[in-house]
């Protein structure tokens, strides 16, 4: 698969909520970044990172507007929507992946507001 491809597949089995099959597509080194968070490194914690991020929600939609390539690496920005209880999260993103010469995504980096990601998590779980 081209990294175009990679990233594309990730977003379909993370809409799924299918974990096992997004962290099959990560390196074993994966550097996970939610911009300012600090990193999280490896395909272990990364799955862990990942299935309480998505424990909540019981559906996710990532919208993608725009999506560039540039060697190995996607961009995209995006929005995200996570469905938790009965409403939506919403949270605009710019997305960097680095895909590897094995094809597997080794670096992630997101980009977005904290603050609009907390708040409106906490307003939705307080239900």
């Amino acid at each position: 698969m081209s990294p175009e491809q990679v990233v594309n597949r990730f977003i379909e089995h993370i809409e799924a909520l299918d974990v096992d099959a997004a962290v099959a597509l990560a390196a074993a080194d994966i550097s996970y970044e939610n911009v300012p968070i600090d990193p999280i490194v490896g395909r272990v914690a990364f799955e862990q990172t990942l299935r309480g991020f998505l424990g909540p929600a019981r559906e996710v939609e990532w919208r993608v507007s725009r999506q560039w390539v540039v060697d190995r690496v996607v961009i995209n920005e995006r929005l995200d929507r996570f469905r938790i209880g009965d409403g939506w999260l919403e949270l605009p993103v710019a997305g960097f992946f680095e895909v590897d010469d094995d094809g597997l995504i080794a670096v992630w980096r997101d980009y977005f507001d904290l603050a609009t990601y907390t708040t409106r998590l906490g307003e939705l779980t307080r239900r």
